[in-house]
């Protein structure tokens, strides 16, 4: 597919859904699904990496994933060891630094120092900036940013009738990342699953039937033609 003239986005979100019915489909356990899924991830990556995209973010695990099975959640969290150590390599081969939003501490001490490293190690990196939302719900995310504030204007820190929209973003998560052009949602549900509910605010959504294991350049290309032919009111295309 031909990009030429179009603008690339310059941050594209995405909800990676449709690992389960992908397995499904083929008769095969969840965990494998959530394994393809995790291979379809390593290569969009770089695909994001390569068309020129600044910031690509996913949602890997949310807050409600936790309610899921014990063996559905210890078979994510056994994929998450092994793929960290993939794509901080990916990472590095690819100048792309890696930025991890949600709350941490919920995981074992060993997937914590994955997360540290993949961070740390990319640092430096000036290419793309890949951000893994993991244990991560919007809802929560804004919480605990009234939370932080709340302790600074307690501490005097800020003042209240200074504060605006600008001041309560740098509280969350994603402080200093600029808020999404584009979200992709693979397997068609129209919802946002409590996904960045601040940042969405003036996002433009591109929903596909494509389940996420099955999605690769093309469908991320098919994505951003559709991104190029809608008219942004919202202070013009960024």
């Amino acid at each position: 597919m031909n990009l030429e003239n179009m603008t690339i986005p310059k941050h594209i979100a995405v909800i990676l859904d449709g690992n389960g019915r992908w397995a499904k489909k083929r008769g095969i356990p969840r965990a494998m699904g959530h394994k393809a899924g995790c291979e379809t991830l390593e290569k969009m990556v770089r695909v994001a990496a390569d068309l020129g995209v600044s910031y690509f973010t996913v949602y890997g695990f949310s807050t409600e994933n936790w309610k899921r099975s014990a063996e559905e959640v210890g078979a994510l969290m056994q994929l998450f060891r092994f793929y960290m150590v993939r794509l901080l390599k990916i990472a590095r081969e690819n100048n792309v630094r890696v930025k991890m939003i949600g709350e941490k501490s919920r995981f074992a001490p060993d997937i914590i120092e994955g997360i540290d490293q993949m961070v740390e190690g990319t640092r430096d990196n000036t290419g793309m900036t890949f951000v893994i939302a993991i244990n991560y719900g919007g809802r929560d995310e804004i919480l605990r940013a009234a939370k932080k504030m709340a302790e600074d204007y307690k501490a005097s820190r800020i003042q209240l009738d200074q504060l605006d929209e600008q001041g309560f973003a740098s509280y969350l998560d994603t402080a200093g990342i600029p808020d999404p052009d584009l979200l992709i949602r693979t397997s068609g549900e129209l919802r946002l699953s409590n996904y960045l509910l601040w940042q969405l605010a003036y996002t433009e959504f591109y929903i596909t039937d494509c389940l996420w294991p099955d999605f690769n350049r093309e469908e991320l290309e098919k994505a951003i033609v559709a991104y190029n032919g809608r008219e942004r009111r919202f202070g013009g295309r960024k």
